[in-house]
Order: structure tokens, then C-alpha cells, then sequence
């Protein structure tokens, strides 16, 4: 014996009816109306439409990103021949607001043993002290 998903449908709603409900019943599909399901295969099939456009789209754009990074130069060269520049200038030591100081500091003759900024005291030879 072979069971109807409709008779099971209808037999579970007459034993919900109550005596005081009308004896008529009602018939609920359980895929919906057929515009209902119209309406779902509609939805389905733009999904996966928009999804093979998309997968589409993103395949030209790593395309293209691909053939330009292959086409495109590794160390782009000059296309002017430099040329010897003198030393940079100081803007305001030309306008005479500070004075003009050399590029490279002339070396002094250095004292190992002279404090050069005068702010620390030379570390003393005399190891540490014991604890106390």
C-alpha cells in the first residue's frame, strides 16, 4: 500500500479540527502555489545567472591585471641623462637669516679623555663599591 502525502496532509488536519470548526477543509500544498514556485525558480535562476556573471567579471579583471604585469617594464630607466648637480643649497643660509655652515664638519683634533657634551661625568675606573 502506497501512502499520499495529501491523505497523511488531510488526515493530520481532521484530527486538528475541533467539533465546533466547519467540516470543510482546507488544502495547503506543501510546494506552494504554482505562481509561488514560479516565483522561487525565477529567483534561483537570476542567482545563478548573477553568480556565473560575477565569476565571469572577476576572470576578465585578473585577465587584464595579469597581461599588464607580463607587459609591463621590471625598472623603468631614466628618459633624461642626469646630470652633475653641485651641493644642495641652504635656502635660508642664502638669505643670510642663519650662517653658512660647511657641508662636511671639519674634524677636530679629540681628546679621549675630555667630557664632549659636559653634561656626564667620564665613567670612573674604580670598580663598583661593595654593598654595605
Amino acid at each position: 500500500m502506497v501512502l499520499d502525502p495529501r491523505d497523511l496532509l488531510k488526515s493530520r488536519m481532521s484530527a486538528a479540527v475541533t467539533p465546533a470548526a466547519p467540516a470543510e477543509q482546507v488544502y495547503v500544498a506543501l510546494g506552494g502555489t504554482r505562481a509561488e514556485r514560479f516565483q522561487r525558480l525565477q529567483i534561483g535562476g537570476f542567482g545563478i545567472l548573477a553568480m556565473i556573471l560575477l565569476i565571469g567579471l572577476a576572470d576578465i579583471v585578473i585577465t587584464r591585471a595579469q597581461e599588464t604585469e607580463a607587459n609591463s617594464v621590471p625598472e623603468a630607466a631614466p628618459t633624461v641623462a642626469a646630470s652633475e648637480t653641485s651641493a644642495p643649497s641652504d635656502p635660508l643660509a642664502d638669505a643670510g637669516v642663519v650662517p653658512d655652515v660647511p657641508a662636511t664638519p671639519t674634524p677636530a683634533a679629540a681628546d679621549p679623555s675630555a667630557n664632549k657634551t659636559g653634561d656626564v661625568p667620564p665613567p670612573s675606573s674604580v670598580p663598583n663599591a661593595p654593598l654595605q
